[in-house]
């Protein structure tokens, strides 16, 4: 789906990559419902629009929360008239610890925003959809969707129902005018373990410390090749170097990959 001319609501509008992909979404001509728990956040995406910022809305909500999430259609469609395409982008990452160390409260935390906040966007935004000409939904999973990553195992858990939520999507979808796209990211240079509320270092974080073989993506980078994928109507996409070759490995050799993520954890695990 072409872009230029249509509303899409991005989550997570107000940071990192949700942040760019609103910025990158307005330079390419579109309209767009910035969502995101921070309306500081927000803000601040506005700010950076400049005078672009007119085809800006912004909705301030927890996308956990299913009421909230319900009564943002009507919301979007009032400021926009329409609502062509979704991304969920919205997303955050556990404590860097194992699952026997790692309390309930954390596990349903992370479940609650990175698999039932993309349900539930999902499902409230697809008949919508469904009465455009044209349509798409983004969803982002992660390499730690399909790679397991010591330490971000719930985490990990969370993408990989998100992977394979979308994945069925597409196919349940192949006769209608939506189209759907998987999305998985390496390691972005972004601030998603504060945005977690979290100190302990992230699966993303420890990648940099061994750039030459998993370098980071900037946001704007991740935005761009996402945004391109969108475009083309990509079944799914891989961004960043390190996510590429995981992904390669993976499906060739899976507890080989599984151990070269291993080795590069596990000093932090022991931290």
């Amino acid at each position: 789906m072409k872009v230029a001319g249509k509303t899409v609501a991005v989550t997570g509008g107000g940071n990192g990559i949700g942040r760019e992909l609103t910025l990158n979404l307005l330079g390419r001509g579109a309209r767009v419902a910035a969502i995101d728990i921070s309306e500081a956040g927000l803000q601040e995406t506005v700010r950076l629009a400049g005078d672009k910022a007119d085809r800006i809305s912004t909705h301030v909500a927890n996308i956990t929360d299913r009421e909230a999430v319900e009564a943002l259609p009507a919301a979007i469609i009032a400021a926009h008239g329409q609502v062509d395409g979704l991304i969920n982008c919205a997303g955050i990452i556990q404590p860097f610890v194992k699952v026997n160390d790692l309390d309930h409260a954390s596990i349903e935390r992370v479940m609650n925003v990175n698999f039932w906040g993309v349900t539930y966007m999902t499902k409230t935004f697809l008949p919508y959809l469904l009465q455009r000409p044209s349509a798409h939904i983004v969803n982002i999973s992660s390499m730690g969707g399909f790679l397991p990553v010591p330490g971000q195992s719930i985490y990990g858990a969370s993408k990989a129902a998100v992977k394979l939520l979308t994945e069925a999507l597409h196919s349940e979808l192949t006769d209608t005018n939506v189209s759907v796209t998987v999305v998985f990211p390496g390691a972005i240079a972004t601030d998603i373990s504060k945005n977690s509320g979290l100190d302990a270092p992230t699966a993303s974080e420890a990648a940099e410390s061994d750039a030459p073989k998993f370098p980071m993506t900037q946001p704007a980078d991740a935005a761009r090749i996402i945004l391109d994928a969108m475009e083309k109507d990509a079944y799914r996409v891989c961004v960043g170097k390190d996510s590429k070759m995981m992904d390669r490995l993976s499906r060739l050799m899976p507890e080989r990959a599984a151990a070269i993520i291993y080795k590069q954890m596990a000093s932090l695990l022991d931290s």
